[in-house]
């Protein structure tokens, strides 16, 4: 039986009704309950005796969407832990620099560059410093980057993301001294998820997936300008291979 907490954001929306149908199976809602606020947890489980918890990080109490800067990560964080699962995969939408990784390609983050302005970190009392050297499981990124690659027919590009604050997305002259520096792509939520994680030496991996050009990067015109409407677009088209990602991940290589 493998338990596993998936991480994702307003584009996946679909994401917990669709692998509902998926397994035929109803969704719980779980709350976890914290001082940084409570988390509503959607619970599946498929047909081999695994559950999947689902968290969306821009959940609110009111059904609004919560913006990037202003989403409380260590609750969801803590409610992550709090499922007792075996690892954490975030689904993480970005916008590319990179021209082998198009919009609507997916891959994987193997390493960050985080320029958020908050620290986050849940031990404010008492200095703890943790490891950050390998961010991410090598296991499970070496067994996603096979999973990934059958689905999609092609090799899989493994990525070097930049964290930015948002909510507004980057300036081309940003993006090109992010570019500059390494980055591959750009986010606004997978670096403070990841220093929490971090915190809590749980195994973790980021699948990704390409939802625009960074800004200034669009190969048929650099001064095309970036519609978010136009970006979630590409969630819901590829909610089905991402679903299959997480299911073969948990039956055939966990």
């Amino acid at each position: 039986m493998v338990r596993v907490c998936v991480l994702y954001g307003t584009g996946l929306s679909i994401l917990p009704n669709f692998i509902s149908q998926l397994y035929d199976s109803e969704i719980n809602v779980l709350r976890s309950h914290s001082k940084w606020g409570d988390v509503p947890i959607s619970a599946i489980n498929d047909n081999s005796n695994n559950t999947i918890f689902m968290i969306y990080r821009h959940h609110s109490d009111d059904g609004s969407v919560t913006p990037p800067h202003l989403i409380e990560h260590r609750a969801n964080i803590h409610a992550s832990s709090s499922t007792n699962s075996d690892f954490i995969i975030s689904l993480n939408s970005v916008g590319t620099l990179s021209s082998n990784f198009s919009p609507g390609d997916i891959g994987l983050s193997v390493d960050m560059i985080d320029f958020s302005e908050h620290s986050w970190s849940f031990h404010d009392a008492s200095a703890v410093h943790s490891d950050r050297t390998s961010i991410f499981d090598r296991q499970i990124i070496n067994n996603l980057e096979i999973i990934i690659e059958n689905i999609q027919q092609k090799s899989v590009q493994k990525i070097i993301v930049a964290q930015c604050n948002g909510p507004q997305f980057e300036s081309p002259a940003e993006i090109n001294a992010l570019g500059n520096m390494g980055a591959e792509a750009v986010n606004m939520t997978l670096g403070p998820e990841s220093r929490l994680i971090s915190e809590l030496s749980i195994p973790y991996a980021s699948i990704i997936y390409s939802a625009n050009w960074a800004s200034g990067r669009n190969p048929n015109d650099n001064s095309i300008t970036i519609d978010h409407n136009e970006v979630e677009k590409f969630g819901p088209l590829i909610v089905k291979n991402i679903s299959k990602c997480i299911d073969l991940l948990i039956n055939k290589y966990i």
